[in-house]
């Protein structure tokens, strides 16, 4: 792993956070997988096995419907780390009370115990996410999230291992009692170590029509648009987690005829492809929110999903198979490896997502925004159980049948959300242009202003200009385009949904160059980044061409900061002009080196295109 995972791992601002969180969660596995054991193991009579295991799922889940509104409004209300540390206090409560529903096998108190379990997990969950970024800054928060991820399935893995073992015939009933007990203290003195989160809204009045407040902080999450696709997407992806590791254990009994050495293989399996496509969006994302890795996310969903249902063509079994029986028939590997796949590719699916929201939301509303998604989750793993009642229950679909109808299900989803905001694909685009074609290098880029307008102005070198800036700066850009660039096929619809502002020259196109202000002065009046390329067109012969004036009609018209930047390494790329036309040749190489360096802003009342370009000239020339 990279060292910046693992200094963060070791630095007190995150460090003891993260082995709190993978305490409970793995905690919370040991304790459900021994209830599960025991309740399989026939000391309940009256009740089928399968009524008692929904009971317990149910039980588990209300409390997220009931108070998340009230968990939100609290984690926004008060210091994050006390509040973590008095739910651990309690999670040591109810870990004790549960090792005496242990040790007598006292499967219905069990059952109370797990409904705390829900309600504690409930008032963690809003903390869990709102206290990365008060910890950490915006470049490490993929990093954060990335982690929090990895050790969350890892946790789930090892303590549903851990509670198979501690249930295994001749460990002593005592064993189980005495692990979630220990696991809890561990848990407390980690949080012990947390640095102080201040409150984000101490004034706020809790409002306790919990009922209300679960409407009003819905409201909270759809204020942008963005944030609330990404709360969809996330729950969404609750959906499918829920769908796969429910039905898995009737695929390994009733169509793999697998014992359950191969259902711990396959549930492993899922779960590392988690934490390593969690690891790897760390890796790709080059430390920033990338949201261009959650189309593509989708899409490994969606191919490794289909191929699950055609693997099973090729398992022929007709009597029982352990782990090594299995992987001799055709298509064993092959299973695994589409399982890995929607693992990992989930991985990239719903770690951008969770940095996204942690990036964009209003950070006084952050514990209220996670709250509602807790809520979300919690309904679409319910629906996802109804799902599998219907398709599988009602219907007859076969379980290969229902991983099928999810992987087509989850196109259906990922075309509505990347429809509606279609910021998440121009990102795949971007990200796809600055890892094949070319190798990008930023210096400067924390002249820009992290908030408030701005404009940018930048030499003009090819067509993907836009999109390779697009790619660098943080924050979301205008670009004014020039008109016959902003209406090329393809790059048209990229232009526009990205609200590219089109120009042209006052002479050709009055109206259009009329309205081009317009927009500019709109854009700058809402505190936006508008970039421009003072050019007004792509260079044929590689130098920095005159700069318009338009740039100082912008600036007295809308007196804002200019930041100067300046693109190399383009000239003679298979969109740029040398050679003859862009577009009408082979590419010549591939992973071109670029630089981007910005430069410092220059104020309002100094702003002249003549400097500006000699700003430029000496940024593009910097070694």
């Amino acid at each position: 792993m990279k060292k910046g995972l693992f200094s963060l791992v070791a630095s007190r601002r995150f460090g003891p956070f993260f082995f709190t969180q993978f305490l409970g969660a793995f905690n919370d596995n040991v304790f459900r997988q021994a209830l599960i054991l025991l309740i399989a193991s026939g000391v309940v009579t009256g009740l089928s096995v399968n009524t008692l295991n929904n009971v317990a799922l149910a039980l588990f889940i209300v409390p997220f419907f009931l108070f998340s509104a009230l968990a939100g409004q609290v984690a926004d209300k008060y210091d994050k780390a006390t509040l973590v540390r008095k739910i651990k206090f309690a999670e040591i409560c109810i870990m004790s009370v549960a090792a005496v529903g242990f040790y007598f096998d006292a499967v219905y108190f069990l059952l109370g115990v797990l409904f705390c379990m829900g309600l504690q997990s409930t008032f963690f969950g809003p903390i869990k996410y709102s206290i990365i970024p008060q910890h950490l800054d915006d470049k490490e928060l993929v990093s954060g999230n990335a982690l929090v991820e990895m050790g969350t399935f890892l946790a789930i893995l090892l303590g549903s291992i851990s509670g198979v073992l501690l249930k295994m015939e001749g460990v002593g009933d005592g064993v189980v009692a005495t692990t979630v007990v220990g696991l809890a203290l561990l848990g407390y003195l980690s949080a012990g170590a947390i640095p102080s989160a201040p409150a984000a809204d101490s004034g706020l009045k809790l409002n306790w029509n919990l009922f209300k407040e679960t409407w009003h902080i819905v409201g909270y999450a759809r204020e942008v648009k963005s944030v609330w696709m990404c709360v969809l997407g996330i729950s969404w992806f609750w959906f499918l987690g829920a769908a796969y590791t429910t039905q898995l254990k009737v695929y390994v009994d009733d169509y793999l005829l697998g014992t359950d050495g191969l259902y711990a293989l396959l549930l492993g399996t899922f779960s590392i492809g988690i934490g390593l496509g969690s690891f790897l969006c760390e890796k790709l994302s080059g430390k920033r929110v990338e949201l261009g890795l959650v189309p593509l996310g989708s899409i490994g969903l969606s191919l490794f999903g289909i191929d699950l249902f055609f693997s099973y063509a090729g398992l022929q079994g007709t009597e029982q198979v352990d782990i090594a029986g299995f992987l001799q028939q055709a298509g064993g590997y092959r299973v695994l490896i589409d399982l890995l796949g929607i693992g990992v590719f989930g991985g990239f699916y719903i770690v951008p997502l969770f940095a996204f929201i942690q990036h964009r939301s209003n950070p006084k509303h952050l514990s209220r925004i996670i709250a509602a998604n807790n809520i979300l989750n919690a309904l679409l793993m319910v629906l996802s159980a109804a799902a599998g009642i219907v398709l599988i229950g009602l219907l007859e679909l076969t379980v290969p049948q229902f991983f099928l109808a999810l992987a087509l299900a989850n196109i259906l989803v990922a075309s509505y959300i990347y429809t509606v905001v279609p910021e998440f694909l121009i990102r795949l685009l971007v990200w796809m242009l600055t890892h094949t074609m070319y190798r990008v290098k930023h210096e400067g880029m924390d002249k820009i202003p992290e908030e408030g307008a701005c404009v940018l102005v930048c030499n003009h070198v090819s067509y993907v200009d836009a999109l390779l800036l697009a790619g660098a700066i943080r924050r979301p850009v205008r670009f004014v385009m020039f008109k016959p660039i902003y209406d090329m096929p393809v790059l048209n619809y990229i232009f526009r949904t990205g609200k590219t502002i089109p120009i042209d020259s006052k002479s050709r196109n009055p109206e259009i160059y009329e309205r081009a202000f317009e927009r500019i002065r709109e854009e700058l009046a809402e505190g936006e980044v508008v970039c421009i390329f003072p050019e007004g067109k792509l260079t044929g012969d590689g130098e920095v061409d005159e700069f318009k004036a338009g740039i100082e009609k912008i600036i007295a018209d809308t007196p804002v900061p200019v930041v100067p930047m300046a693109l190399s390494g383009l000239w003679g790329s298979f969109f740029s002009h040398k050679g003859g036309k862009a577009l009408t040749r082979l590419p010549r190489r591939f992973w071109s080196r670029i630089k981007l360096n910005v430069g410092d802003a220059v104020l309002p009342g100094e702003v002249q295109a003549a400097d500006l370009r000699e700003r430029v000239l000496a940024l593009r020339e910097r070694p």
